[in-house]
């Protein structure tokens, strides 16, 4: 496919995905979290472009710079994302505006990024973006699967402090 037909599809991509989470959605922690990220990352690695072969060490420096920035992408996503239960035991979740600035802050160091390198004379590929995101997306579902193993669901007691303490017998005064 050509660079702007990359560019479309993972924009669109993006958007959809975005989009999605700003709803409330059911989460449900058996679910194959990983399989999305994994395509991504597979359909990322599979062209040769990833690293541009004129400017190897910076390519990867830049490369590994962008995976950075969609690790931490993702853990903010993941932990600026409201979970709830409902009575019923089920899990929902859905991103909040503190999302909106991670989001924002991640399109920004990337934008950053993608200027440092072409000062530098570096080619880039829609690869590496793509495999930025597999990073976000996998990261930010395994957080969340975490977060969401460990909420209470409504309506159940959680344990408190002193619970398992043998309460002492009552004596009567004699």
């Amino acid at each position: 496919m050509s660079g702007l037909a990359d560019a479309l599809l993972l924009t669109a991509a993006v958007v959809l995905i975005v989009v999605r989470q700003f709803r409330a959605r059911r989460i449900t922690a058996d679910r194959r979290w990983w399989s999305i990220p994994l395509v991504l990352g597979l359909l990322a690695m599979r062209k040769p472009g990833v690293l541009d072969h004129h400017h190897p060490a910076e390519s990867a420096l830049l490369l590994g710079a962008e995976l950075l920035t969609g690790l931490a992408t993702g853990a903010g996503w993941a932990w600026t994302t409201r979970i709830w239960t409902e009575p019923d035991g089920t899990v929902w979740s859905r991103s909040t505006k503190a999302s909106v600035a991670v989001w924002l802050g991640g399109v920004a160091l990337r934008v950053g990024l993608f200027g440092v390198g072409a000062a530098l004379g570096v080619h880039q590929d829609g690869s590496a973006l793509v495999l930025a995101l597999a990073a976000t997306l996998l990261v930010r579902g395994g957080i969340l699967v975490r977060r969401c193993r460990s909420v209470v669901p409504a309506g159940v007691r959680s344990a408190a402090y002193g619970d398992r303490v043998p309460q002492p017998s009552w004596k009567e005064p004699v």
